[in-house]
């Protein structure tokens, strides 16, 4: 019989492990140690906790999704994976049809002891990102593109509402012009999040995935997503049945441009920011950017 994707991780012959493979394994160990550095007590996961973890019982797997970090093209291959023939080419899925609810199957939807069956026996992953890159990512996908307008309603007339001095109405009605400057400060305000949970394009991975609670398998990174991927692929058994996307972006969010970002952003903010998404730099092992002044 296939071997199981956790026999093979943890079972493998090391010698036999592809370079991708070895990584992958670095990530984890390094997340194993920072949990265990920076988290004081654990508590208990609720059914609320598990809305991003996607289960495909067909091949055993669970997928954190992190919006930001190649969410999209993870959905499509889950949903070929789990579709018992009615998908074979992930690019044939339509983007907004990935994010149907009730396409896949998230862990929050099963009982007690049907979470803690698959929480032992399949293979968990997960997909980080540099912090301050993902959230230049989301800026700019949900607060510069024109056709945004539900997220432009939602946030970006509060965000003008409490962060731009003498606000033109328009602004205020269409929230269609927000600055970078004025999603930082939104972000660090105190009251946001006492108000209501982030949005997930900038809610912090820990927050979204819990990953001192549950034991990911893999760790892959945004930075090494193909490598990575084929690797994920490849522990599942299923590199022979479909192939993860390949990006054709020519304008995808690196260093370089966030930097630039926060070439206007004080000090002051930069710091806060960073003690905002600090956890995440820790756990998954991402350096302070050098444009970073917090002094």
């Amino acid at each position: 019989s296939r071997r199981s994707p956790l026999q093979t991780l943890y079972k493998g012959d090391q010698l036999k492990l592809s370079a991708a493979q070895k990584s992958l394994q670095g990530h984890r160990k390094v997340l194993d140690q920072a949990c265990l550095s920076h988290t004081k007590k654990r508590r208990v996961l609720s059914p609320e906790d598990l809305k991003h973890l996607i289960v495909d019982d067909k091949h055993g797997l669970i997928y954190c999704y992190v919006p930001k970090v190649a969410c999209t093209n993870w959905k499509r291959v889950l949903m070929v994976l789990s579709s018992n023939g009615r998908y074979s080419d992930p690019l044939a899925i339509p983007a907004n049809e990935a994010h149907v609810a009730g396409n896949l199957r998230t862990l929050s939807e099963f009982s007690v002891t049907e979470i803690n069956q698959r929480l032992r026996s399949y293979l968990k992953f997960i997909f980080v990102r540099e912090p301050f890159e993902r959230l230049v990512s989301a800026y700019r996908n949900k607060f510069t593109r024109s056709y945004n307008t539900a997220f432009h309603k939602r946030y970006g007339t509060k965000i003008i509402r409490r962060h731009r001095a003498n606000p033109q109405p328009e602004a205020l009605e269409k929230g269609n012009d927000v600055s970078f400057r004025e999603f930082i400060q939104y972000l660090v305000d105190p009251r946001t999040q006492r108000e209501e949970p982030f949005n997930e394009h900038w809610e912090r991975v820990h927050s979204l995935c819990h990953p001192c609670l549950i034991h990911y398998d893999v760790v892959g990174k945004y930075e090494t997503l193909e490598p990575d991927a084929q690797a994920v692929l490849r522990l599942a058994g299923v590199e022979g049945k479909v192939q993860f996307p390949t990006s054709s972006k020519s304008t995808r969010t690196d260093g370089n441009m966030a930097a630039r970002f926060f070439k206007h952003i004080s000090p002051y903010y930069q710091k806060k920011l960073f003690n905002l998404y600090r956890m995440d730099f820790l756990l998954f092992n991402y350096t302070t950017p050098e444009y970073l002044r917090t002094r």
